[in-house]
């Protein structure tokens, strides 16, 4: 499969409104796309997911490995793959769009704002392409979608200041109704605030279709599209049943770990805004969200107080972010706002204005956990405005190696048969492989 990546100068410059509309363009144009997003995201992929009809894959060194990142390329399926970048093309330590691209040998298309500015718009498209080779790094720029530009003189101008060697590939009209709103972790998600569809179409309709499918290429490197950790997953006579909550506070999960479940377990869904009893089943995966959003309704579907009568009894139960919130005793919002969780785990927590944490994390296992044996090392993300205060003699299951944790020395609370987390981690990590070997015992 065809790829290319649109990267961007920098955050907020409109990347996800141009892959919409080159995504959306393809789709005219009669080629099958496939979604993808470079660095930990899910708000971005739902987006991609309403515009493209099919799940986003998410391309991340840190949390795939490199494996893992052609691993999930390759799992994905289309005529062209179009992988929208994270951040400023460079940006990111560990990870950036730029290892992506590199990784892969895929073209950049770099989105650069021109809504003041002509003969400097090619300027900076010049600057990012020369930057690759001035710091020795393996990136392609092949040209430029210019973000907020009008049409004529305005749009002939920037096209007749690139080099021969850059492309122009399309311009996205200045409109209010290209604009996607916003809250606390990012936008909003893509089926609450789904882009206008005419506006899409006219954004798609002044992009050179050809032009980019031309620039697209195969990833470079071959490798067997299985999954990794655990490459021939054992299969039993009887595998176990994971319960998933999937709902608008529980919405924060990698396609390829709703893949991972049905690959090696019986996978069910529930509702915990609605009020759906915990399934029968042989342990719970509680995925991030907005929590907080959803507490009243929570608190009142009685469903999170049933899950934790089932964890206290034995229920295993792995809470990501969000989910760790759900686990926790008590919520209490930064309007003042107190509400009773699930009260799985010697936790309290509190949201805060500000975001708390926000990194690529290293954990290292200090015992046998449900997501890890004793000194193996879990790679994954944090994004959160919350934070936990923790009782004094609580069992924790890993150190940060790199990120903030719960304590910020300590992360993987754990009560019962059950851990919750800040991390958010892909099955590639062997965290959900982990936690399904030990619901199999």
């Amino acid at each position: 499969m065809k790829g290319l990546v649109v990267g961007g100068v920098s955050s907020g410059v409109g990347k996800t409104v141009a892959t919409l509309a080159v995504m959306r363009a393809f789709d005219e144009a009669g080629y099958d796309v496939q979604p993808a997003k470079a660095g930990p995201d899910f708000i971005d992929p739902s987006h991609h997911e309403v515009v493209a009809g099919v799940p986003s894959r998410t391309l991340d060194p840190w949390l795939c490995g490199t494996d893992g990142l052609h691993r999930n390329y390759r799992r994905g399926s289309g005529d062209v793959c179009v992988v929208e970048g994270m951040m400023g093309l460079y940006d990111g330590e560990v990870a950036s769009t730029a290892s992506v691209a590199s990784s892969l040998g895929l073209p950049v298309v770099l989105v650069v704002d021109a809504s003041a500015g002509m003969e400097s718009v090619a300027a900076t498209a010049v600057g990012f392409d020369r930057y690759a080779e001035e710091t020795g790094q393996d990136v392609d720029v092949v040209g430029i979608v210019a973000q907020r530009a009008h049409s004529g003189r305005h749009e002939s101008g920037i096209r007749e200041a690139l080099p021969d060697r850059l492309t122009y590939f399309g311009r996205i009209p200045p409109s209010s109704d290209l604009e996607i709103p916003d809250r606390h972790l990012g936008l909003h998600m893509g089926a609450e605030s789904p882009i206008s569809s005419n506006a899409l179409d006219e954004a798609a309709g002044e992009l050179d279709v050809e032009a980019l499918l031309e620039a697209a290429r195969k990833p470079e490197r071959g490798i067997d599209p299985s999954p990794g950790r655990s490459d021939a997953p054992t299969r039993r006579s009887t595998e176990p049943t994971v319960a998933v909550a999937d709902d608008r506070a529980f919405c924060f999960y990698y396609p390829a770990t709703i893949e991972r479940f049905r690959e090696r377990a019986e996978l069910v869904t529930f509702s915990p805004v609605a009020g759906d009893r915990v399934p029968d089943c042989d342990g719970v995966y509680l995925p991030g969200g907005y929590p907080e959003r959803f507490a009243a309704e929570l608190v009142s579907s009685g469903t999170l107080a049933e899950l934790g009568d089932r964890a206290r009894n034995g229920l295993p139960v792995f809470g990501e972010c969000g989910g760790l919130v759900a686990m926790s005793r008590s919520l209490s919002t930064v309007d003042g706002d107190r509400y009773e969780m699930a009260g799985i785990l010697p936790a309290d927590v509190e949201m805060c204005d500000r975001y708390q944490a926000l990194d690529h994390v290293e954990l290292r296992a200090v015992e046998d956990a449900p997501t890890a044996g004793r000194d193996e090392t879990v790679r994954g993300h944090e994004f959160h405005y919350s934070r936990a205060s923790v009782d004094s003699d609580a069992r924790f299951a890993f150190e940060t190696v790199r990120g903030a944790g719960i304590t910020g020395e300590r992360d993987g609370l754990l009560a019962y048969n059950s851990i919750g987390t800040y991390a958010h981690v892909h099955p590639e990590s062997g965290a959900f492989d982990a936690f399904l070997d030990r619901l199999a015992e």
